[in-house]
């Protein structure tokens, strides 16, 4: 997958610059439809797009701890913890016309990937874009397992380089919207 072009995302309603070796999970297993999802080739890292409903009852950061909990929720996170929430510049965004607000959001979760029984602590970094006009949050989240302990078995040239928060970075400030009735009627 080309880093430098933008990636269709939504059926190309949006696109956005990808890590290279962003492996589309859709080509492996069904995917919500309001979610993308990529895995890194060589490590347990991923890289997911959501369209979420706007959580109007919650503002500023408060609204990025809420959704942030709310995954830990859905993935049966034993603790969440937020380690820090920051707003980001939302003049940084190729979304900045439609986006009203960004935070980012870095935090730890002891989660239990499926079919084990054994929790790891998982670091997540997540970005907030709040999209009022659409009634929607846009939520981008980075997460990064603990390194797996391997056996070498051949140089490590092979395997690519685990994705960075710059790649993360890459993605969240290159998501641009092409076509707005993704979001339905307005």
């Amino acid at each position: 997958m080309e880093p430098t072009r933008g990636y269709p995302l939504f059926g190309g309603a949006f696109s956005a610059k990808l890590p290279v070796g962003a492996i589309d999970v859709s080509d492996l297993r069904p995917v919500p439809d309001n979610q993308e999802v990529f895995c890194h080739r060589a490590t347990d890292q991923s890289l997911i797009v959501e369209l979420l409903e706007l959580q109007v009852h919650v503002q500023g950061r408060e609204a990025a701890r809420y959704h942030f909990e709310d995954v830990g929720g859905v993935q049966g996170a034993r603790t969440v913890q937020v380690e820090a929430v920051q707003p980001l510049p939302v003049e940084s965004l190729a979304l900045r016309g439609c986006c009203q607000e960004a935070w980012i959001l870095s935090g730890k979760q002891h989660v239990a990937k499926e079919n084990q029984q054994v929790a790891k602590e998982v670091t997540l970094h997540q970005a907030l874009l709040r999209l009022p006009q659409y009634q929607t949050d846009l939520l981008l989240t980075f997460s990064q397992p603990p390194p797996e302990i391997r056996s070498s078995l051949g140089p490590e040239s092979l395997s690519p380089l685990p994705w960075s928060l710059d790649d993360f970075e890459q993605l969240v400030t290159s998501l641009t919207l092409h076509d707005p009735n993704i979001f339905g009627p307005q």
